[in-house]
């Protein structure tokens, strides 16, 4: 044995010593996502999936969503809120840079938030920001937001994806090349494949464990399982395939989250375009749904039933899956009423989502029983988006909506599903203005049961979030407060 560790020199016994122990320290995470970004400016798209990639990791807000779904301060070291609710002072922290080495300042601050309220703005939840007046900048450290009217969702909308804070002299490349002020910096994008990124040397905050991180890009359930049950991931967070989850279940080697999001999984129907056109048709295809079913067929029990817009887990959530339960005889006399005897053709159009895809086979079916013959047009995020989304050239589609509290959708007229009703409009406006939590709770519980009486949408399920993962990784999300792959605080066991 002396002679063997004789022959050695030092790097090899170095080397053999690591082996042996297993100690070898892994400091690089590769994450798979099934959704693959369009691109990647998080304020300028509702696409989710550049979220899942960027938010908290490449990026960041004034404020920011922890794994709780609580909301703390990002790179808004403090704030003070005047007593009339219509001024926000906001501290920022002390040596926050971008990642190509500028400083972020209060200037910054302002480019973002005018930039969304600008008239040729691109971003998706623009309407949450529109209270916002004035930006002032007071001195590089400090900014003013000042409110045309009190809005008590302010600090929870600031920490929205749609207003991390961009610099203008990055805008022009954001999109192929983000440059935030996150732990991790963008490395590179093989569109198709993945998006690697690098730790940050300069981040203000504290160092992450990992050195790196690769997000690879899977959409197919089947090559899901493959990847994850070789080991070519080391985790998959909202794997897609729940049918295997039993599976890793049983295998030491792995360990499986199941978690909430806030993803409000519909079947949407365009409110301005016939025969949605008709609260009665609506309510029919609310009625010709079974929820079960899907839930059973597509996601292998995994989802919790809704009866309207609004997440079971929180608390100021209203259970009113009974107004549109299960009941294919009574949806079928209601398109008679409706001067539909016989059924109508309409469009189906589903995003590339497991739940999407073999959710619509089966509401397809479901719908076929009592007259409407839904055609299934198979399209991939970016048409979806354009077609959907922008165009509202559609009669029906599946989406889950994973923006957290997401209701106030409804009150935007132009918003894809085209829901326009002034009383609902009225209700959220007050809601924004309104700080006492007691009337918020009984606002939102009527607005809750009015899309549930409008049948604005077909409302199927909560969309569960699986995470199997290596079952060395520490530090995941278990839930989706947001829709994001949080790496902040991951890393290996030691």
């Amino acid at each position: 044995m002396n002679r063997f560790k004789s022959l050695m020199t030092g790097g090899a016994a170095v080397a053999l010593a690591i082996a042996a122990t297993g100690a070898w320290a892994k400091d690089d995470i590769t994450v798979a996502l099934q959704l693959e970004p369009p691109h990647l400016d998080p304020t300028s798209a509702a696409a989710g999936a550049i979220d899942s990639v960027l938010y908290s990791n490449v990026f960041e807000g004034l404020t920011r969503f922890m794994g709780d779904g609580s909301v703390v301060p990002g790179l808004a070291a403090s704030w003070d809120i005047s007593e009339d609710g219509l001024t926000y002072t906001f501290k920022l922290r002390e040596g926050v840079t971008f990642h190509d080495g500028t400083t972020m300042d209060a200037e910054d601050v302002k480019f973002t938030l005018d930039r969304i309220n600008a008239e040729d703005s691109a971003n998706a939840q623009k309407a949450l920001y529109s209270s916002i007046s004035e930006v002032k900048v007071t001195d590089p450290q400090t900014v003013e937001i000042t409110l045309s009217e009190p809005n008590g969702n302010m600090l929870f909308n600031l920490a929205w994806g749609d207003a991390v804070i961009v610099a203008p002299e990055s805008i022009e490349g954001i999109k192929q090349t983000p440059i935030g002020t996150g732990p991790f910096k963008f490395d590179d994008w093989s569109q198709g494949d993945k998006i690697t990124l690098s730790r940050y040397d300069n981040y203000w905050g504290e160092a992450p464990a990992l050195t790196g991180a690769t997000f690879k890009f899977i959409s197919d359930p089947t090559a899901a399982f493959a990847a994850v049950m070789a080991e070519d991931v080391d985790v998959f967070a909202g794997f897609p395939a729940p049918e295997n989850i039993p599976q890793f279940e049983a295998d030491p080697r792995f360990q499986v989250l199941i978690g909430s999001t806030e993803g409000e999984t519909i079947l949407s129907m365009n409110n301005k375009q016939a025969p949605f056109d008709d609260i009665k048709v609506r309510e029919a295809v609310a009625h010709a749904i079974d929820r079960q079913a899907i839930i059973d067929g597509a996601m292998f029990g995994y989802g919790t039933p809704i009866g309207t817009h609004f997440a079971p887990h929180n608390p100021d959530y209203v259970d009113l899956t009974e107004m549109s339960d299960y009941d294919p005889e009574k949806a079928k006399a209601l398109l008679a009423e409706a001067g539909f005897e016989d059924g109508f053709e309409t469009t189906l159009h589903l995003p590339p989502p497991s739940y999407a895809r073999r959710g619509g086979e089966i509401i397809a079916a479901q719908l076929a029983e009592v007259g409407i013959k839904a055609q299934i047009t198979n399209v991939e995020w970016a048409q979806w988006l354009e077609t959907v989304f922008k165009g509202k050239n559609f009669g029906l589609s599946i989406v889950s909506h994973t923006e957290p509290m997401d209701i106030g959708v409804y009150a935007n007229p132009d918003y894809y599903f085209q829901y326009d009703n002034p009383e609902f409009q009225a209700l959220m406006a007050e809601f924004n203005k309104t700080a006492d939590p007691a009337q918020r709770s009984d606002m939102l519980a009527k607005a809750q049961t009015i899309i549930a009486e409008d049948y604005v949408n077909g409302y199927l399920f909560q969309l569960a979030f699986p995470t199997i993962a290596k079952a060395e990784v520490q530090g995941l999300w278990t839930n989706a407060p947001t829709q994001a792959t949080d790496l902040t605080a991951v890393r290996w066991a030691e």
